[in-house]
């Protein structure tokens, strides 16, 4: 017979693969899920369209001072602050009394000087009737040379009076239409059509010969100012278009129409022109009024790019994990610019690299992990949108 020791023994060796066995079996699902799900995508190169906010304001082509022609006080004001007024309408009227009479002076003055140069022109024609007539004499007895010489002088004289009194005339004609412009000017016209903005004096008061009398912007002819840093003026040539913005629901295309060679060497802008194109019907643009363009940062051209989800900050450094035979490895990566959802890769990453952009929060370095590959066209710089992760509690079906 044997022992209950012996028998207890037995069995336990009897056991001991059983229950090898078991543990092996609880350990493979187990290392099946060392593997963490996770999502992938692709390091790209695509053409860069990236653009850049660059606040502007409407301006206007004319505005400014209207100013006094000539020098007198201000009989009235035609306009008020606000009126919209039409080229060639009048603003102001200076007192005219005293130009009225100085055109009439320098009319009569006028008269006199044509007369004069009518009394000239006869006073030569009768030189030279008499000159004729002495040298009818030549072969007569009566002729006398002495006489003959005399008369030819008095001709000489009679035509330097006639250019004397044709000189004065012509003076007359131009103080003259001096008068009737200064008496012209009394009437303050509208350059150009527009809106008065301010008045700089009341009726009564003197003003100087070049004073400002009124302010007038012409709304009707605005344009876009912006001062665009220098280093994204090289894809801003005339007749390019970009958009703009007045607000959220306000949108607009406006066109370069030129970029003014003078940079500010503080701020590295230039100044550069827009014309609006395309305006709402109620935008009711005013000068000085903000605009906001998108002004391409940097001409089209081929840049990497990496999903800006697969970009982690670790201890003050940019990272990825980037998937190696199954495990995910961890790469410093140096980023520029950032193009629609994706971020310029300037270091650190190649076209075609595998970069986890879902799940990446909690991966430890030389994890393993799984994924499904995302479709090949993404290497051609074609994004496709990525997968959604695995879930361990969503239900198969």
């Amino acid at each position: 017979m044997i022992s209950a020791a012996r028998l207890a023994l037995v069995s336990r060796f009897l056991l001991v693969p059983a229950f090898l066995m078991a543990l092996a079996s609880l350990r493979t699902p187990a290392q099946a899920q060392d593997a963490v799900p996770v999502v992938v995508d692709r390091v790209v190169a695509e053409a860069s369209h990236q653009n850049v906010p660059v606040l502007g304001r409407f301006v206007a082509r004319q505005a400014g001072p209207v100013a006094a022609r000539i020098s007198g006080p201000v009989a009235e004001f035609k306009v008020e602050v606000g009126d919209r007024v039409a080229r060639g309408d009048v603003l102001a009227v200076l007192v005219k009394d005293s130009l009225k009479w100085e055109r009439e002076l320098k009319a009569a003055e006028l008269n006199r000087f044509q007369a004069a140069l009518e009394t000239a022109q006869e006073t030569l024609k009768l030189r030279r009737q008499e000159l004729s007539r002495l040298e009818g004499l030549r072969k007569s007895s009566a002729f006398s040379q002495a006489r003959l010489d005399d008369k030819m002088q008095e001709v000489a004289v009679a035509k330097a009076q006639l250019a004397v009194a044709r000189g004065q005339l012509e003076s007359a004609k131009a103080s003259l239409k001096l008068a009737e412009i200064n008496l012209f000017n009394a009437d303050v016209i509208a350059p150009y059509g527009g809106v008065v903005s301010r008045r700089h004096t009341e009726a009564g008061a003197f003003v100087n010969l070049g004073a400002p009398l009124i302010n007038l912007i012409n709304d009707t002819d605005l344009e876009i100012e912006a001062d665009v840093p220098a280093r994204n003026v090289g894809g801003l040539t005339p007749g390019v278009r970009v958009p703009a913005a007045l607000s959220a629901t306000k949108t607009f295309t406006a066109a370069v129409r030129a970029v003014v060679p003078d940079e500010n060497p503080q701020t590295r802008t230039r100044t550069v022109r827009f014309l609006p194109r395309d305006l709402p019907d109620d935008a009711a643009i005013a000068a000085n009024q903000s605009v906001t363009l998108s002004i391409p940062a940097t001409r089209s051209e081929k840049v990497v790019t990496v999903h800006k989800d697969a970009v982690l900050n670790r201890l003050g450094k940019t990272i990825v994990f980037l998937n190696q035979d199954g495990k995910a490895l961890v790469r410093p990566v140096r980023l520029g610019d950032a193009v629609g959802s994706r971020l310029i890769v300037e270091g650190g990453l190649a076209v075609g690299d595998l970069v986890v952009v879902r799940g990446n929060e909690r991966l430890r370095p030389g994890q393993a992990i799984s994924f499904d590959p995302p479709p090949e066209s993404n290497a051609s710089g074609v994004k496709a949108p990525a997968a959604e992760v695995p879930s361990a509690t969503k239900p198969k079906t």
